[in-house]
Order: C-alpha cells, then structure tokens, then sequence
C-alpha cells in the first residue's frame, strides 16, 4: 500500500505526517511538497520563472526530509520525499494517479464561510478530485 502525504509544512500537515507514520509503520509512505507556481508569467520572464522553479524545487528537496526529521522523532521511520510544482491541489490528484498511490493524507487550515469561498480550499479540491481515499486533518 502506497500513501501520500501533502505536505506543507503547516502544522495541519505536521499531524498528517504524524498520523501517516503512526498509522501505516510499514506502508510505503510518500510526502510530496507542492511548489506552488504564480499565474500570469509572460514573455521574457517565463524562462527567469522556471528557472527560479527549478532553483526552489532543488531546494525544498534537500530541506525537506531534515524539516520532517525535526518533529518526527523515530529515526527508523522510511519514507521518501517529492515534489511538484504547479497548482498544489491539482499535483497532489496527478501525482497520485501517476503512482500508484491508495490513499491520501492532507491538512486542512480548517477555514470556513467566506475566508474559504475566496481563497479556496485545496482539501475540499482534492477530496474532490481524487481517485482514491482522502484523510484530512485539521
């Protein structure tokens, strides 16, 4: 069994983390890290933008397994690390799609009313959308 992980570095995602290890010790657990890209790139600024993507993907991979070892406190827990760049909610359901992925786990900063009509929810997105069942912890 393949779980992911959507991880933020919120402290909803924390305890996502934290329930995905605790629950499944000896699944395969996967934390994926969205880099979210802006909209409205044009012209010349598209190549300074992905280059910049690529630049901050690189490193949030190196960051990332050393900021989960921070809070996680079992150093035989396994897990790997990805990321994606693109629209956080929309990368999470591809990239579970793309492997093989049988659950998801997110956190969720709980917003309600209108903070949620005008800024989205990328949990409800993902519950949504995705293909296999959704965990999220608020």
């Amino acid at each position: 069994m393949a779980i992911l992980v959507a991880y933020d570095g919120s402290a909803p995602a924390q305890k996502a983390v934290e329930h995905a290890f605790t629950t499944y010790p000896d699944e395969e657990i996967v934390l994926l890290r969205v880099i979210e890209a802006a909209d409205g790139s044009t012209g010349a600024g598209i190549m300074a933008a992905q280059e910049m993507l690529r630049d901050r993907e690189e490193k949030v991979s190196e960051e990332l397994p050393e900021e989960i070892d921070e809070f996680v406190s079992d150093p035989d827990l396994d897990f790997r690390t990805e990321t994606a760049v693109g629209k956080p909610a929309r990368e999470v359901v591809r990239f579970a799609e793309d492997n093989d992925i049988d659950h998801i786990i997110i956190g969720s900063h709980g917003r309600s009313g209108l903070s949620r009509v005008l800024l989205g929810s990328v949990a409800e997105k993902i519950v949504r959308r995705s293909p296999v069942p959704v965990t999220v912890f608020r």
